[in-house]
């Protein structure tokens, strides 16, 4: 018989994978594991200002990371240097700003290595519900913007040839990743929210025979590795959080193995 906190973290866990798997098969098409990396930066920033203002860190979070994304198209369209040279510059800022507002904030205790790798294991009855409704918001936006997503990827000149608003779909995926990594940050932390989002994709797409497919597989993964990495923590009393990016690892090294040896195996 499971404890109820472990079974709040599987739901929760559970539902983050599902929600991150189809938005992180873009973030693999489109190769902005940066990108990731700058809006999860951003997320301290946001725990500190939710300190400093007694608001919702959640509300917080999705605020900041948005705020970063759109400053990050501002720039993109009047400053001259490229696109990874921004990326860095905002996460390595939002980063260091949100470690300093939280240094000045002496009366504030925290439990920095939760932040930044998850606890999983604390989440409440309230955190799961907002995970799972969150979540189907996002994936409800998604599959809205999904064909004029993909086409930009594709290629943006030809989305745009047809009419598709490349450049409204393109930010409203912003938007999503924003509020993806303000309800997930909880479940794997700022540090390891990039990690759920790109490797059950990467892992999922040499199975795939349609966008489509890979995105419900690359749900499928991260949902398997929430389910392993938390049994594992569970038996060995390791981090809940790295132990599930660790569990999407091991996936996604089986993955690479030759289809003729997994065959042979079964």
């Amino acid at each position: 018989m499971l404890d109820g906190f472990f079974v709040r973290a599987l739901l929760a866990g559970i539902g983050v994978a599902i929600v991150a798997g189809p938005l992180g098969c873009f973030i693999v098409w489109r190769r902005l594991a940066y990108f990731g990396d700058t809006l999860s930066h951003a997320a301290l920033l946001g725990v500190a200002l939710a300190l400093l203002l007694e608001v919702n860190v959640t509300l917080a979070v999705f605020v900041v990371s948005a705020a970063i994304a759109l400053a990050l198209v501002a720039l993109q369209r009047r400053a001259t240097l490229s696109g990874d040279a921004l990326l860095g510059l905002l996460a390595h800022s939002s980063l260091a700003i949100g470690l300093v507002c939280l240094a000045f904030m002496s009366w504030v205790r925290m439990d920095l290595m939760g932040l930044l790798f998850g606890d999983v294991l604390a989440v409440s009855d309230i955190d799961v519900a907002l995970i799972w409704v969150g979540g189907a918001c996002v994936l409800a936006v998604l599959a809205f913007i999904w064909r004029p997503l993909f086409a930009a990827t594709v290629s943006r000149d030809l989305a745009q040839a047809e009419g598709l608003q490349p450049d409204r779909a393109n930010l409203v995926f912003m938007l999503l990743m924003a509020a993806v990594i303000a309800i997930s940050m909880k479940i794997v932390g700022v540090m390891l929210i990039t990690a759920l989002l790109l490797i059950p994709a990467a892992a999922a797409r040499r199975f795939a025979a349609t966008p489509e497919h890979m995105a419900a597989l690359a749900a499928l993964a991260g949902a398997i590795a929430v389910v392993a990495g938390l049994f594992a923590s569970l038996q060995w009393d390791t981090p809940s959080g790295p132990s599930i990016v660790v569990a999407a690892l091991v996936l996604f090294l089986l993955s690479l193995l030759p289809l003729h040896a997994r065959s042979a195996r079964n």
